[in-house]
């Protein structure tokens, strides 16, 4: 029997890196919301672990990565249904791999509905937006004919950089969180009620901490060697590092004080900006980048009071905005040294048109087709739960579950509160 080689053994850790993300995210998401809507949180993450791994295997790879169906759209869903084909061709690990993303930005999208989906309507919204958004735009980005890489837009003005999954992930979860923001209405409350902040913020710092640790395999999952591995390993160090800083630079002049969510969503932009970038530019732009999305992610989150969508965990805010920050920042920043060089580097504006273009197809397509399955959703089982249900809690009203028990004087008899 052959011994494993490097490269195989690092994808399996990078993978398993990449899973531990979403239970990471289950905490930071958990810790963010209120105290009645905790295991609610846990559980769309959970779930989307389970429904994605399965509709991954059978055909969400096949439409990501498999032979061309809808030109540019899409692969053929059967082409490797239940990864045979690709078991016999040996890179079923590729498979794994490739689920571990689509699971994290399922995942991610759960947090701008937090307190008010049902988790029924959750489980079905889950397998049609992998199968209908998250493969054909993975397929569009990063599989052969993609519209965005060999495609007519590729061909026209060059492949689109996008590493680690900066427009695939981050911008397309942040799209669909809008999407089901608007869709699901406001929580009860939303901008006046104190109650709704985070009820557990060391929870908070413990999910950031597990997703920083995850994200070096996110980000280094697919490095070609050692050299490259070493620039995105230092990259995905120092740019979540810099958008901390800037964040809580920015509390302390806005607002007076810097904060524990502010530090842990701050990581988070700067991670979300550095992953399409994460191979493509030196150190030093890494930091700036960093910076950069820590004042934009800083600033935008506060507009959803102005604008009125309830974007209850700041997905918008964070992932959709520092995902914009990070892929059009390469059509200034991007290397010559490591491939296709930006404006800063006299590379000219192809790359920039390449990298906007892309992000411009990825919100219209994302955000089209997400709308018409949350409507689906929506009209066929209902997506928001009762008034009951949302008032007492959605753990209580879809879990029959509370996350904690509050002794409530001294007659035995538990409470929650929040």
């Amino acid at each position: 029997m052959d011994s494993l080689d490097a490269p195989t053994v690092w994808t399996m850790v990078a993978a398993a890196l990449v899973l531990l993300m979403t239970p990471g995210l289950a905490f930071f998401y958990g810790g963010m919301t209120r105290v009645k809507a905790a295991l609610n949180m846990l559980m769309m993450s959970f779930v989307a672990i389970g429904i994605v791994g399965v509709v991954w295997v059978l055909w969400g790879q096949s439409i990501a990565a498999g032979d061309e169906f809808v030109p540019g759209l899409a692969g053929n869903p059967f082409s490797d249904l239940g990864s045979i084909d690709a078991l016999a061709r040996g890179d079923l690990l590729l498979v794994g791999f490739s689920a571990t993303f689509a699971i994290i930005a399922v995942a991610l999208i759960s947090g701008a509905v937090a307190d008010r989906a049902r988790f029924g309507a959750w489980c079905l919204f889950v397998p049609l937006w992998v199968t209908l958004v998250y493969a054909p735009v993975a397929f569009m980005v990063w599989g052969t004919g993609g519209l965005m890489r060999d495609g007519v837009i590729g061909r026209r003005l060059g492949e689109a950089i996008d590493f680690a999954g900066g427009t695939v992930v981050h911008i397309n979860a942040g799209v669909a969180a809008l999407v089901l923001c608007l869709v699901l209405g406001a929580r009860r409350g939303f901008g006046t009620d104190q109650n709704q902040r985070p009820h557990n913020l060391p929870l908070v710092m413990l999910g950031a901490g597990i997703l920083w640790f995850g994200w070096f395999g996110f980000n280094a999952g697919a490095a070609a060697d050692g050299a490259q591995a070493g620039l995105i390993w230092i990259n995905t160090l120092v740019a979540p590092g810099a958008a901390m800083l800037s964040w809580l630079v920015v509390e302390r002049f806005r607002d007076g004080h810097a904060t524990t969510l502010g530090a842990a969503s701050g990581v988070v932009a700067g991670l979300v900006a550095v992953t399409p970038a994460c191979a493509n530019i030196t150190p030093a732009w890494a930091i700036v980048l960093g910076a950069c999305a820590g004042v934009a992610s800083a600033f935008a989150v506060g507009l959803k009071y102005r604008l009125g969508y309830d974007d209850s965990l700041d997905v918008v805010g964070v992932h959709l905005v520092s995902g914009i920050v990070g892929t059009v920042a390469l059509g200034f920043i991007a290397s010559p040294a490591i491939g296709r060089a930006g404006l800063f580097y006299g590379g000219g504006p192809g790359l920039l048109a390449a990298q906007v273009v892309t992000v411009l197809v990825t919100v219209v397509f994302g955000g089209l087709v997400t709308w018409a399955i949350a409507a689906l959703v929506d009209r066929t089982i209902g997506f928001r739960v009762d008034e009951r249900s949302e008032v007492q809690g959605i753990d209580l009203g879809e879990h029959a579950e509370t996350a904690y028990s509050f002794a409530s004087g001294t007659s035995g008899q538990f409470s929650v509160r929040g």
